[in-house]
């Protein structure tokens, strides 16, 4: 293995997992699945079979361990499938779970992770509100103490796995106002006063279940608190950082596969009796193209190494998802162009990754929040 090599043996065998079980269970099946904006929960079961729902969880509960590159190599194989929305759903544990790994009791982690890891259960974190969409620090469904149960009254919206999820990481208020009041509790679908709402229909991301999550006097076991009470606001910051790497790497994967079928479509496409790839002014494009995707990939990977090192790369992964969903940006649109009408087609590769690259830059924080992050970091 090259010293610049940021991937070994291992995560080279879960690279090569994922790209079977995405040539086996995933494409045959993707634009059916995109059509209907929905797919098998059995998935979950065959992904968990092969061993990519526990990458990232403690071995303890059924987990493979903690390892950064090896989710990276997860997510780009994952990505091939083409559908960002079945990456986020199939993945929604990725960002539901890991408080309820690090924060929760042992009795919750053992009740909850391993059913999800087995693809039995799924998990789905729920910060977002109708009122104030970045605004973590302000949010305002409520969870009051009465005896041993929180009685949660609010809203969210805009759930990955909402509306197919068992267990839902939720941001609560106990507390007074500001990041302080903020809590965890793990509410489960089921609970007296807990309902979900409709089925969201969305731009891009056709294949994921998105919702509003509703709460009614519902009482929540106090033994469901994640963290300490009024902590909440660090795990969810924390949270936060492996969640922006990764969308990083979805945005460098959207760039890369559309670069690749733009490559091969300027390659086999004529006009005025010659291929498109002889035209200098799409070859500069492409070139343009191909640069940024490196680029960004280089410097996500870097990142990446520094945040498997256990440093603090608030700032460093803030700049790699805004570098990368630019990037994103800029290819996806370019490739539509370059496919032309076929680009605005439903059956083109490259129209599902422009639409899907949309979200890229809002979700996770939008790229203005992260622009905050960074200048908060800088000193500003």
């Amino acid at each position: 293995m090259s010293s610049l090599d940021y991937f070994n043996d291992t995560h080279r065998m879960v690279r090569d997992t994922t790209r079977r079980f995405v040539e086996q269970h995933v494409l045959p099946h993707v634009d059916e699945w995109e059509e209907s904006g929905t797919f098998p929960r059995e998935l979950y079961v065959q992904a968990a079979e092969a061993g990519l729902l526990g990458i990232g969880f403690p071995e303890a509960y059924g987990g493979s361990g903690e390892d950064v590159f090896m989710m990276v190599a997860y997510t780009e194989e994952m990505m091939r499938s083409t559908s960002g929305g079945l990456v986020a759903s199939l993945g929604s544990l990725g960002i539901g779970l890991p408080p309820v790994a690090k924060w929760g009791s042992d009795a919750l982690k053992s009740r909850i992770i391993p059913p999800v890891l087995k693809g039995e259960k799924i998990s789905a974190l729920a910060i977002t509100e109708p009122g104030g969409g970045s605004d973590v620090a302000n949010l305002r469904t409520r969870a009051k103490r009465d005896g041993d149960h929180y009685v949660v009254n609010g809203s969210k919206t805009f759930i990955t796995s909402g509306v197919r999820a068992d267990y839902y990481t939720v941001a609560v208020r106990t507390g007074d106002a500001g990041y302080g009041g903020v809590s965890l509790l793990l509410i489960e679908k089921g609970t007296p006063g807990f309902t979900v709402g409709r089925n969201l229909k969305k731009t891009g991301w056709w294949a994921s279940d998105t919702s509003e999550l509703f709460f009614e006097d519902c009482r929540v076991p106090v033994e469901n608190l994640i963290g300490p009470e009024n902590g909440g606001f660090f795990c969810i910051m924390s949270n936060f950082q492996m969640e922006r790497l990764n969308l990083a790497v979805m945005a460098n994967m959207t760039a890369q596969i559309a670069l690749e079928e733009s490559l091969r479509y300027v390659q086999e496409r004529e006009a005025f009796g010659r291929t498109l790839s002889r035209f200098q002014v799409l070859r500069h494009k492409l070139a343009d193209m191909a640069t940024q995707v490196d680029v960004s990939r280089e410097y996500t990977y870097r990142v990446a190494a520094r945040m498997a090192a256990g440093e603090d790369c608030i700032k460093a992964v803030s700049m790699a998802k805004n570098m990368a969903t630019r990037t994103s940006d800029f290819v996806t649109w370019e490739a539509v162009q370059l496919f032309g009408g076929m680009g605005f087609m439903r059956e083109s590769v490259v129209e599902r990754l422009a639409r899907d690259n949309r979200i890229l830059s809002i979700g996770g924080g939008t790229y203005e929040i992260m622009n905050e992050v960074i200048a908060k970091q800088l000193g500003l």
